[in-house]
């Protein structure tokens, strides 16, 4: 609402990737009559409470310290990452510095790591079930597959495709978009199929609304 009212947007589609789409999720929710429709982006689908005890998740969720490393150093190390390394090219590098304040030739958090895990722990508490059951707007579900050798990964995987079963049978009507061989950085990986997916249900919601 902090950012809906100023912008003088009555009835948004609201977009959200990851946490993103936690947070799609819970407004979409809590203000039925102020959302055209939702997009959910490779998130809002999980309890996680169901999938780890907060021990857990606090440890599995928890960033790597990282105030004050150099921006080279990072760089070097961020482009050897799994899921970047075959994307990697100046523009990845450029998003990726993004969500740093660099002073001095280093980097610092923008969100400290306290913060951070404060939303882990709403998302861990989120009953993402009963949201999803409650929704009453129009959805998109997108979703990135990606076949996994490492064992958490593949049980990551493994998650998605029975949040996929469960969002079909919660949500009968939603679209559910799954992209093949992509990693959970989707706007990063797949720009354009992206952009194109949203516009085309956000084009949907508006020929609706002229009937």
């Amino acid at each position: 609402m902090a950012l809906v009212q100023p912008l003088g947007l009555e009835r948004p589609f609201v977009v959200g990737h990851s946490w993103g789409a936690s947070v799609a999720l819970q407004y979409a929710v809590d203000h039925p009559a102020r959302v055209a429709g939702v997009a959910l982006i490779d998130g809002g689908l999980y309890d996680m409470s169901q999938r780890m005890t907060w021990e857990q998740a606090e440890i599995a969720m928890r960033p790597p310290e990282m105030d004050g490393v150099p921006v080279d150093t990072f760089v070097e190390n961020a482009r050897r990452w799994p899921d970047l390394a075959d994307l990697w090219n100046d523009t990845v590098s450029e998003m990726l510095l993004s969500n740093f304040e660099l002073r001095e030739g280093r980097i610092y958090r923008r969100l400290p790591i306290p913060d951070h895990m404060r939303i882990v722990r709403a998302l861990w508490e989120q009953d993402t079930a009963a949201l999803l059951g409650r929704l009453k707007c129009p959805v998109l579900i997108v979703l990135a597959m990606k076949a996994e050798a490492d064992a958490q990964r593949a049980r990551w995987s493994e998650g998605k495709q029975a949040a996929i079963h469960r969002a079909r049978e919660v949500l009968p009507r939603a679209r559910v978009v799954v992209m093949e061989d992509t990693i959970h950085d989707i706007p990063v990986q797949r720009p354009a199929e992206l952009a194109h997916a949203i516009v085309d249900f956000a084009a949907s919601l508006a020929y609706a609304s002229t009937d």
